[in-house]
């Protein structure tokens, strides 16, 4: 390995838009200190965590939340977490666009403030309506957190350290996926009205830091907003896309609605790249995907997602319905996943410089792909957790740790006025792709017996894994045909 060799998710040169200009940054990176430094960091974790945590988070508490607002049945207390899918998906793009041309502090903050305010009043919901209203709102700050997080990242540490903390915010965000049902079954043992309460000190905390430590981000003067067609179309296109996959199960893949549902997200797919190809400012410009590594990651986030969704949700209800675990047994038993995770993530810089072309995201991905095989083998009606269940999680630990940093990380491939939009494409690819594998998981195992409609799913796992990473070292051998180094082929030079 050549003393040069960085991790796999190292930058690379910029893709440029037409009219890019650096964002201000007030006060420059250059007069913050390393110890201002390090508590901007650790408040962008913190936040970022959180938003992603609460995904899910909420699932152990469904069941317990159906027995607390009597009459209402699962499907309907599903929607506590489809409103928040539905309107997180949708708003990503949208908000860190805005982000990026108006301020990113400020929408950080905003945020954080909705965020906070609508876990109080899903904590104190009387009733489910209110619950799942509180729950879109919610979605819609976290929505402005996650890639206001990331964005505010760049501009606050010197250039040669992005790739450091650019791999530290992933890795910590992809830690939230497998801890969600951890906590959440811990918390259920108690309330599922907790899962919210534990927001509110986490975000007053958070206001009050940000205001006094985060740099104002933001474009020059002038800089114009995306037009509305663009933004309606994309928000149109996403909302329909989830809403359909999520309720296509319970209405039936070929419903009505369902189908017009789908057809309206083509249509507003449609116009939404004819206005990023024709339009002067539409909310996602075409030059993002001049970088091919941004381009593959996007498209590799939707897929490993999705497959990542069976594993979170697909384990917890089938240690819960087949080999009857309480929720908190559930959450407990989920537990290693997690840890493993905080390891891999955080040792994913280190492998990947001793390991070099043994790209950390293409370990994580076939990781997953391992693991499913091993439950499809080993997973039967008879619990057998620490020889047929812990296995597999202990894999899929290796693989939420090693995969999403080289992924988020591709939005450091983008200029720095766009990585707030970069950041955010790539996660409402995930959550999008979220979506869609929780969908395929209920239509496998909806109206099968355990014992044929998981295994179907862990086989749709097994597959999103294995062509996640064949999409990566796809986009690295197109990198290399360009001559562009890409952080997952070649080993760059630290900046």
């Amino acid at each position: 390995m050549r003393p040069d060799a960085v991790p796999a998710y190292a930058a690379t040169p910029t893709a440029v838009p037409r009219d890019a200009a650096p964002p201000i940054c007030q006060p420059p990176e250059d007069d913050l200190s390393d110890r201002r430094r390090r508590a901007i960091l650790a408040l962008l974790l913190m936040v970022s965590f959180l938003a992603q945590l609460n995904f899910f988070i909420v699932n152990p508490c469904l069941p317990a939340m159906s027995a607390d607002f009597e009459g209402a049945g699962l499907p309907a207390v599903s929607w506590v977490l489809n409103a928040y899918s539905i309107l997180f998906a949708a708003m990503l793009v949208p908000v860190g666009r805005i982000a990026d041309i108006r301020g990113r502090k400020g929408v950080l903050l905003i945020g954080i403030a909705i965020f906070t305010f609508a876990s109080a009043v899903c904590a104190l919901a009387p009733d489910l309506g209110v619950l799942i209203g509180a729950r879109a709102v919610q979605a819609i700050g976290a929505a402005m957190i996650i890639p206001t997080s990331l964005g505010l990242l760049y501009p606050s540490f010197p250039e040669r350290q992005h790739t450091l903390v650019v791999g530290i915010w992933a890795g910590v965000s992809s830690v939230a996926t497998p801890c969600g049902p951890f906590l959440g079954g811990l918390i259920a043992s108690v309330s599922w009205r907790w899962v919210f309460v534990l927001n509110l000190p986490i975000g007053v905390l958070a206001l009050i830091a940000g205001a006094l430590l985060l740099p104002k981000v933001c474009q020059p003067e002038g800089s114009r907003m995306p037009e509305a067609l663009s933004l309606g179309s994309l928000l149109g296109a996403v909302a329909f896309l989830v809403l359909a996959t999520v309720q296509a199960p319970i209405w039936g893949w070929s419903n009505g609605r369902t189908i017009g549902l789908y057809a309206a997200a083509a249509v507003a797919t449609a116009l939404t790249v004819q206005r990023s190809l024709h339009a002067a400012e539409p909310v996602i410009e075409k030059c993002l995907f001049e970088s091919i590594y941004f381009t593959a990651a996007t498209i590799a986030a939707f897929i490993y997602y999705g497959g990542s969704a069976v594993f979170i949700v697909g384990c917890t209800l089938f240690m819960q319905h087949v080999w009857h675990f309480s929720p908190m047994g559930a959450g407990l038993a989920m537990a290693p996943a997690a840890a493993i995770a905080v390891i891999f993530a955080v040792s994913a810089g280190p492998i990947a410089s001793r390991l070099g072309r043994a790209w950390p995201a293409v370990l994580g991905t076939m990781s997953m792909t391992a693991g499913a095989i091993y439950w499809i083998l080993m997973v039967d009606a008879t619990p057998h957790y620490a020889t047929a269940m812990l296995p597999g999680l202990v894999l899929m630990g290796i693989s939420a740790g090693l995969t999403p940093p080289p992924i988020f990380a591709a939005a450091n491939t983008l200029a720095a006025d766009r990585a707030t939009t970069g950041s955010a494409v790539i996660n409402m690819c995930r959550q999008v792709g979220t979506a869609v594998g929780v969908a395929v998981l209920v239509a496998l195992t909806a109206k099968s017996p355990a014992s044929i409609g998981y295994p179907r799913a862990w086989i749709m796992q097994a597959i999103t894994g294995a062509v996640s990473a064949i999409i990566l070292l796809a986009g690295a051998a197109l990198a290399r045909r360009r001559s562009l180094p890409t952080p997952l082929s070649t080993a760059g030079r630290s900046h």
